[in-house]
Parts: structure tokens; sequence; C-alpha cells
């Protein structure tokens, strides 16, 4: 079947007994979830009351990484917590990058140093970090001087260094790297659906415990009742609403932190190198990021209120834009800015007494799975990107062991390659490209986008009129993508698009619009 609404309704359609797992959440959570349960042969549902990874996951810093700062936690405070998570998280990053190598590349960062005394404790600190690494390491961190620094990264301000440490992380496009892994489960037998909102729980009237699942479709209004065995509520900083829709008597467990971001034109930063501001007025850190031909700058980390689609404030813009002048030869301004965007992370609160009272630089962004004994709700809470197969691994292990009360199976998800990540023939991608005159623009859009789909997608356009065409001479998105997102990506708005598919508005506003603009009669929203 496709990936497309119809198909998956058909497939629900189809089904004529319960299903084993109902998921809550399509994130990246949610998603590596339902790859996990299905090819541990269950029967599973996903559904999102949004587009795929519309909010957190896809408003992200874009990093594949352990985390320096809470490695620098750790040691301080000697907290064992912090280390295992950073641990954790280093071992994924290896993996994160393999099963989706379309999706996901090494990052070179550079933390500049100002005195020998920087030098020496940050070089400590990196040396650190690749050893937890392991076998898994990217590349050994190195210390660089000034000149070096400058030709890596011509528009640093290097007056008044000393040097700095050179060292390796990952990058991903978050919002596909959630698509691929839903792709693939879906694939693999799950049927995946966005845009329905559960509505409420149908319970045992003795045990109270979940037999079933009311959603609505967002799209054409119709109800919908599904019967499952175990439902996983995995909907991030949204947690505690699903948990209370299944037991009114739980206390709530999440706490928000907002995460700005600000994005500039590629003149701003040439080259590959990221760089980590590790210290501010404040005590956090500021990544200066090149990506997909812009350059990220973020983040902010205060307590927030719950909320959908957060926007950034004139005073985040203004906090980021001042770092990146301290440490940027050309001045950006206001008007320089291309977009910004707020993503919501979901921390799990230490102690429930303290709830909306600590700081959230101080909260541990590890994970737990929890299993209401009364409704039997298991809710994965907390956690970070590159740690989202740990956390489906850890939640359906939960599953197994206290909800189905089976032996745990094996998890299979560590070496599975992810939808599109399959290595393509170069021979014959470069005379495919030639043939069909698809320039060197959109040829790489096509690849870091689809990745081996790419193939599938050009097929596609060739045999839609005008397919092969471009939307806009400037940009590299081909006439025919349009109804293969829709037809094959389950994309059903404009937004789904420009913000997800091709992450095009969240990049530049100005861009997104004007693609909208041209091609406005593609889409009749129905927000």
């Amino acid at each position: 079947m496709a990936f497309s609404r119809i198909d998956q309704f058909q497939k629900i359609k189809a089904n004529e007994s319960e299903y084993d797992i109902c998921i809550i959440g399509g994130g990246a959570t949610g998603a590596g979830v339902a790859l996990d349960a299905v090819l541990r042969g269950y029967k599973v549902l996903l559904i999102e009351k949004g587009d795929f990874a519309g909010q957190t996951s896809s408003k992200s810093t874009k990093l594949v990484h352990g985390g320096v700062r809470y490695l620098e936690q750790a040691v301080r405070n000697v907290d064992w917590q912090q280390f295992k998570m950073v641990y954790k998280a280093l071992h994924e990053r290896k993996v994160m990058l393999q099963n989706a190598p379309h999706l996901a590349h090494p990052l070179a960062l550079l933390t500049p140093c100002y005195s020998w005394w920087d030098r020496i404790y940050y070089g400590i600190g990196m040396w650190l970090y690749d050893r937890i690494s392991g076998v898994t390491n990217l590349k050994n961190s190195q210390g660089l001087g000034n000149q070096r620094m400058e030709q890596l990264v011509p528009n640093l301000k290097v007056k008044g260094m000393s040097g700095g440490i050179l060292y390796f992380d990952g990058q991903l496009n978050d919002a596909r790297y959630a698509l691929a892994i839903l792709q693939s489960a879906e694939k693999e037998g799950a049927a995946i659906l966005n845009y329905c909102e559960l509505s409420h729980f149908g319970l045992s009237p003795k045990s109270l415990k979940i037999k079933k699942i009311h959603f609505k479709d967002l799209i054409d209004g119709e109800e919908h009742e599904v019967s499952c065995k175990v439902v996983v509520n995995a909907t991030g900083p949204f947690t505690d609403h699903i948990r209370q829709l299944a037991n009114l008597k739980l206390k709530p467990r999440m706490k928000v932190s907002r995460g700005a971001h600000i994005v500039l034109p590629q003149s701003f930063w040439s080259g590959d190198t990221a760089l980590l501001i590790p210290k501010t007025d404040d005590g956090r850190v500021v990544f200066i990021i090149p990506w997909r031909d812009y350059v990220l700058v973020g983040t902010t980390d205060e307590p927030d209120e719950l909320m959908e689609d957060p926007k950034i404030r004139a005073e985040e813009e203004a906090y980021l834009l001042d770092y990146f002048n301290r440490f940027a030869l050309n001045v950006a301004s206001q008007e320089d800015v291309c977009s910004g965007f707020v993503g919501q992370r979901p921390l799990l609160q230490v102690g429930l007494s303290d709830a909306m009272q600590s700081d959230t630089k101080s909260l541990v962004r590890d994970h737990e799975v929890e299993v209401d004994q009364r409704s039997k709700l298991v809710s994965i809470m907390g956690g970070k990107w590159t740690t989202y197969r740990v956390m489906a691994e850890d939640t359906m292990n939960v599953v197994e062991e206290e909800v189905l009360h089976r032996h745990k199976q094996n998890c299979h998800t560590k070496d599975y390659v992810l939808f599109g990540g399959e290595k393509i023939d170069e021979i014959f991608w470069q005379q495919r490209i030639k043939s069909l005159n698809i320039s060197d623009l959109s040829a790489r859009h096509l690849r870091e986008i689809y990745g081996f789909t790419a193939l599938k997608v050009l097929e596609y356009c060739e045999r839609e009129k005008g397919g092969l065409e471009l939307i806009h001479a400037s940009l590299p998105y081909l006439q025919g993508e349009l109804n293969y997102l829709k037809n094959y990506e389950m994309a059903e708005c404009w937004e789904d698009i420009l913000y997800r598919r091709w992450g095009i508005s969240l990049r530049d506003q100005v861009k997104g619009k004007l693609i909208k603009d041209i091609k406005k009669e593609a889409f009749a929203s129905f927000h």
C-alpha cells in the first residue's frame, strides 16, 4: 500500500481483529516505538493529531550528539544520571548516521578558547567525549591554532582567541528522519495516520483498563473506534494531557522548556564547520551551525507554558543575534533573519513536589517509561532526538514484560536501514539525471531529501505533465514533487510540505511564501 491516508484507512477497515499496540503521537519517539513494535511482530496503529513531527521533533537544533554540556555537568556534579545519558546518546549517534545516511551526517564543531586554561579544560573534556564514544567515535578531537581556525571558518572573529578545540558530532534533517522511521514502520505492516486526534479512551467497566481508542479524523470529521491491547502515549510535551485522559488521578510529570532558533543567510557563515559557544553570560551554550545552505543559531533554554506551535519572541531573536555577532565578522541585523522557530522540549520532572519550581537547565534530558497500574497506559516521557531508538526499545520492553506479560523479545532496529537509506548506484543515478536534464541543484535536493527513493520520485515526475519542470527558476523543487508528496508522503496541506517535507519555510519564510503563491491552487487547506 502507498503511504497515503486513503490506503491507511483501508488497512484499518480491512483489519478484523484488535490491534496489539496503538501509539498516540507521530514524532520521533512515537515513530521509533511503531517501528520497534512492528519488527517484533505486533499489529500496530499510530495516530498523530497534526502532521508527523509537526511540533518538537521538527524544531530541534538538528544535532545528533551526546551533549558536551551534559558531560560537563556530569563531571562537575559527579552526576551518574547525566553521564549515563551522554554515554547512551554517543553510542546511538553513529547508529542514527548509519541507518539513514541521506538524512544524517557527521558535523565538525569548533569550540573557541581564550586562554591556555581554556585549551586544557576543553581539550580534556573533548578527549573524554571521544573516549566515552569508544568504537562509535566519529573522529578524534584536536587542538587548533588561530590560523587553522580562520581557514575552517573564514567568518570567525579570532582576535583575542588562543586557538580552539575541533570535535565531531552529527547533524540530521529531523522532520524527514521522523518521516523515514514512520515510512519504514508502515512498510513493515503498521497503520500510520496523521491529522487524527484522540477523543477518548474506551475503558473496561470493571478494571478501568483501556480497551479501545476513539479518534476523530480532522480532515473529514469522521469518528473512528479501534480495539487494542496496549496504548503507548508518545506525545512529548503533551504527555500529561493523554495521561489524564486515561486516569484523572495521575499527577503531572512533565515540564517544558522552549528552545528558540534563528536562521541567517549562508553568506554570514561560510564553510562546513559549526561553532559551539561554550559559555554565555547566563550560563548556557549557543551553536552556530551551517544548515542546508543557511546558518542556524540556537538555542535558548527557558521554562515555558505548554502550547502548540510557539512563536519566537523579539527578545529571543535579539539574544541570539547578539551572540552570533560576538563571534562573526559579518554583523547580522534583525532584517537579515530569514526565519525563526521554537521547539518545546519535554523534560521529565525530577520530583513531583517540585513541579514548575526547578530550573530547566538543571533537568536531565533522560527518559522514563511509566505504566499506569489502573488503565495500563504506557507513557514514554523525556528524552532527546539522539536517543529516540533507545527510548522506543525501553518502551517496548516494558510493554512486553509489564503489560502483555510476555518474555522480552530482541529489538531489531539497531541495524535497520530506514526508508530511503539504501545505497544508490552512482553511475545509474548520474545517467538518470543527465538523461532527464536535471540540474545539479535539483539532483542534490532529491538525494538529500529522498535518498534512494529519489529514483522513484524522478520516475513519478517524469510521468506527470510538466512534472520535471522547476516550480521556480531559483529553487530546486520539481513541479511533480507536489503530487508525489500528497500521494506517497501523506502531505495534506501547504504547511506539511513547506515546513517539514522540504523544510524551506523553516529556513526561509520569503522563499516558502514564494512557492505557496506560485502554486497556491495545489492545496485547499482544511485548517
